[in-house]
């Protein structure tokens, strides 16, 4: 919306200023002007540091709020992951092709083949 002044208009609102304020009181509201803004820009600069500074304090505080995993406790046995296979058919008898007659497979314990079979 503003643009910067050109060359001309800053000629003219100073010649304006000097026809209006005179030649004696120039000087002194340029220099209460150049206090204002340098105490405004003062301003801005610590409250830029205050938000910067509340924005590494909360940042500071999220860090310290997230935890690292934790190890498992010693001597604790690991969960086996569940496959698609074990969750669709928990029970054997269900499966296409189960035949309860079959061969126990070689994997299985003798202790529990013998179970088995008497």
């Amino acid at each position: 919306m503003m643009s910067f002044m050109g060359f001309s208009e800053t000629i003219f609102l100073f010649l304006l200023a000097l026809v209006i304020f005179g030649p004696k009181k120039l000087p002194e509201i340029a220099r209460q002007i150049g206090k204002a803004l340098n105490e405004f820009r003062r301003a801005s600069n610590e409250f830029k540091a205050q938000i910067e500074s509340e924005i590494s304090q909360l940042e500071r505080e999220n860090h310290q709020q997230i935890l690292p995993p934790s190890q498992p406790p010693q001597g604790a046995v690991a969960a086996s992951p569940l496959t698609l296979e074990s969750v669709a058919s928990p029970n054997p008898a269900l499966e296409p092709g189960f035949e309860p007659d079959s061969e126990p497979p070689a994997s299985e314990h003798p202790a529990m083949a013998k179970a088995r079979d008497a």
